[in-house]
């Protein structure tokens, strides 16, 4: 697991842009030494073309004409937008579909896991219970009494008994002999809810 914070991962440095190199005089002139002679390769094949067909026209109108086509062509990328995300939404003005990515390697899931794989666990050995899912209960009753009460279990515990609730209490407390249904653990969490 990475110990990376949100902080971190939500703060912005001017390291972080990615600043384009300025071009150097160098790549200045291999820069119009191509356009140059991208220019009279296609005069002379346009040139080739239209004499093949038996046209004549002036080479100082088909020059001007390819250098304000390379000149146009070039202007329309550098205004491009930036490209769509490879990834097609099927709503409009840039809505996601709603839907999860299930394959995404994100927290959410990461979170998920961390809940998931425990309590599966519990169902083929239910001491696992007390030793992985009820420390995490614990701490998760813990965090939420210390971010609202100020308090915790162990620094004020008649206070802490006060605010959880004798059942609420009592599970944290004392381990269950077996692992609580479903409906028991969804009772449980929305009376951590409620703190």
């Amino acid at each position: 697991m990475s110990s990376t914070s949100i902080d971190d991962l939500l703060s912005f440095s001017e390291e972080d842009r990615s600043v384009q190199p300025e071009q150097r005089p160098a790549g200045r002139v291999r820069s119009v030494a191509t356009f140059l002679g991208v220019a009279a390769a296609s005069t002379v094949v346009l040139v080739a073309g239209l004499r093949a067909v038996g046209l004549r026209v002036s080479l100082l109108v088909l020059v001007a004409a390819v250098v304000t086509l390379l000149l146009v062509r070039r202007i329309v990328v550098l205004l491009a937008p930036p490209p769509k995300p490879s990834r097609s939404t099927s709503g409009s003005g840039g809505e996601e579909d709603g839907m999860y990515n299930w394959d995404a390697r994100d927290a959410l899931r990461a979170a998920i896991n961390g809940w998931e794989m425990p309590l599966e666990w519990t169902k083929s050995r239910p001491e696992r219970f007390t030793t992985l899912v009820l420390p995490r209960l614990a701490e998760l009753a813990d965090e939420r009494l210390r971010l609202k009460h100020g308090v915790t279990r162990e620094s004020d515990p008649t206070r802490a008994r006060a605010l959880l609730g004798d059942r609420l209490w009592m599970f944290l407390e004392t381990p269950p002999r077996r692992t609580p249904s479903p409906r028991d653990l969804a009772v449980i969490v929305a009376e951590l809810e409620k703190i």
